[in-house]
């Protein structure tokens, strides 16, 4: 066995999929090669190809592809080939020639060897598979422990031990940032990284054990639990990804002075309450729906469905309350409010004849919800019928139409659910917030993904700005340092400041008369529609902000209202109901039934006079507003 496949043997069956044999990379570097004629070459259809240059005139190049094709291009269309030996580098910074085809080849080859981590000088870029690779198996977190970058493969383990070292050494915080488009696999990788350190610094503790008898996971074990239930009421199915993020976290893993894991915490952005009420066709609402409608906790539903997929699901989601050590009540608050918001979905009012004024077309439907918000049916019905609303100091009732009460009911339903997500991290964090001495952290950013959908609407918008906003400070962080260091060591450097790349999108989305003070500015005035909106944002960007276009007109495609031009691509965006979705206004008279409910979990959502000490509700109030 030759020196390098000795080394790693201690990857066991990864290592195949970590590197390659010493024969095949000495086979790689005997391949014939002409580096005055082998190029990538730009291809209409496949990006580059790979081909041979046939002749040069002035400004024109032919070459003849791999596939036999003959193209004839301009000279700035092609790409000089790296030799043999760079064949499957596992660091592309180390390539003669370094651009966008050969980092394109170099992991499109790696790939088809299920090679799927690779660096690109400081960072490491992973293709995400669709097939269950042994690369995280126990002996390979062994195997990276205490590796430096170079005496090992790529890997998400070598980022996250490196990251560890670090922190011991420099006895300085560390962040590990995890990004890329929807469905680019971050979610996974950063459950990797947890998983990593909850191994490598196991605090040793033993399983604690409940008044009850009951037992809770270890730190360690609490931990890796919270992905179980955040993914649960926080993931759902796209047309990109079967298991999509709909919201961004930062998680703090938190260890002592020996690098023993001490606490951790979660910080959640963005979580897209809209797709509780719409999805767009061929996407599905939250994971915990399909969950519970598996009927495989019969005593939550009466109906009867199978599905071993969330079956499975469902007990890990069970199995991760518990280590959590959510109560009894809570729990069973948990899946009622769901149930609840369920039921919402399906509330049914009509129009009263030769009025304007909505009643309720049934009653099944909402004393099924009410009982399981454990409030009182026609209370429920008659605050979304005729709520009291105040003006000046006394209290009038308002009539409803039944558009504005079904508007009521999808606003309540996100409420409720946004609530209890946000309610269900800070019970995770008090239950992750161990006594113990803190001296260092490891952060971990694993934000929403950028998208372009066929129909961009609001929650797009704010993913792809929160995207322009965080590429921004990432250039900034990385580039902008990185050429100070350069000062210092007297490189001769011509500064280049890679954040301003995005600033005018940033600035037309957020600044004064950016999109989104228009937007404000729209929902004070009552008589404010989507076109008034629309023209504002024409008469104050079209043609004075460059990154602000009109949207051209695409054959069976949805009908979009104005472009923007970010960072990685142009969105179409279509503006119907933005106004709507930024007020999102709440039945007070609703509200006022939730704060008296015999669900305690669900008084404590909408607690308006949060007592000493009652972190869950202070908490709250910071991240949502209004009631708390």
């Amino acid at each position: 066995m030759a020196s390098g496949d000795s080394e790693m043997a201690v990857f066991g069956e990864a290592a195949p999929y970590l590197r390659k044999s010493e024969k095949e990379r000495i086979a790689a570097q005997n391949k014939p090669f002409d580096a005055k004629s082998s190029v990538f070459v730009a291809h209409p259809k496949e990006s580059f190809v790979k081909g041979t240059i046939q002749s040069r005139e002035t400004g024109k190049v032919t070459v003849k592809t791999e596939g036999g094709e003959t193209l004839t291009v301009k000279d700035d269309q092609i790409f000089s080939m790296n030799p043999p030996k760079y064949d499957k580098i596992e660091d592309m910074a180390m390539m003669t020639h370094l651009h966008e085809p050969a980092v394109l080849y170099n992991l499109k080859e790696r790939y088809a060897a299920w090679m799927i981590y690779t660096y690109s000088g400081l960072f490491c870029v992973t293709v995400n598979p669709y097939k269950w690779l042994p690369v995280y198996n126990p002996e390979v977190v062994l195997a990276y422990r205490g590796k430096k970058r170079q005496e090992a493969p790529p890997h998400i383990f070598s980022i996250s031990d490196n990251a560890y070292q670090f922190m011991l050494t420099d006895r300085e915080n560390q962040s590990i940032l995890i990004t890329g488009e929807s469905g680019a696999g971050k979610t996974v990788n950063t459950k990797r990284v947890i998983q990593y350190f909850a191994t490598i610094a196991a605090s040793g503790e033993k399983k604690k054990e409940e008044q009850s008898g009951k037992m809770q996971g270890t730190l360690e074990d609490q931990i890796i639990s919270a992905n179980p239930l955040l993914e649960a009421f926080g993931n759902a199915k796209t047309v990109r990804n079967d298991n999509s993020s709909r919201f961004g976290k930062f998680i703090r893993i938190h260890f002592g002075a020996t690098g023993k894991l001490a606490s951790a915490d979660i910080e959640t952005y963005l979580l897209e309450k809209s797709r509780v009420t719409f999805q767009l066709k061929a996407e599905r609402s939250y994971h915990i729906f399909y969950q519970i409608m598996s009927n495989k906790k019969p005593e939550l539903i009466g109906r009867k469905d199978h599905d071993d997929t969330n079956f499975h699901s469902l007990f890990c989601l069970q199995s991760a309350i518990d280590i959590l050590g959510f109560t009894a009540d809570e729990k069973t608050a948990i899946y009622k409010l769901t149930g609840a918001v369920m039921h919402y979905g399906n509330l049914k009012f009509k129009q009263k004849p030769r009025e304007e004024q909505a009643e309720p077309d049934g009653t099944e439907v909402a004393d099924k919800a009410a009982y399981l918000m454990g409030l009182n049916s026609a209370d429920m019905l008659k605050a979304l019928c005729y709520p009291r609303v105040k003006v000046g100091n006394e209290y009038v009732t308002k009539g409803q139409t039944a558009q504005q009460v079904h508007n009521a009911v999808g606003a309540l339903a996100k409420a409720v659910y946004e609530r209890m997500f946000l309610w269900m991290v800070i019970r995770i964090n008090q239950q992750l917030d161990t006594k113990q001495p803190r001296q260092y952290f490891i952060g971990v950013l694993d934000i929403a993904g950028f998208e372009i959908f066929d129909f961009n609407s609001f929650e797009q918008l704010c993913i792809n700005f929160t995207n322009e906003k965080l590429q921004q400070f990432f250039n900034h962080h990385m580039f902008v340092l990185e050429q100070e260091e350069y000062k210092k060591e007297g490189i001769e450097w011509t500064f280049i400041d890679f954040g301003m790349d995005l600033a005018a999108c940033i600035e037309l989305i957020e600044k004064p008369m950016g999109i989104f003070s228009i937007l404000e500015e729209e929902c004070m005035f009552p008589k404010a529609t989507d076109t008034s909106f629309k023209n504002k944002l024409y008469d104050q960007h079209l043609g004075k902000s460059a990154n602000f276009q009109k949207p051209k007109p695409t054959k069976g495609k949805t009908e979009a209202h104005f472009s923007l031009i970010h960072y990685a691509g142009t969105v179409d965006y279509n503006i119907t109901g933005w106004l709507e979705k930024n007020k999102d206004p709440l039945n007070e008279t609703v509200i006022g039934l939730y704060q008296k409910s015999s669900v305690k979990t669900l008084a404590l959502l909408f607690d308006i006079s949060p007592k000493k000490n009652n972190h869950s509700c202070s908490a709250l109030a910071l991240q949502v507003g209004n009631y708390c």
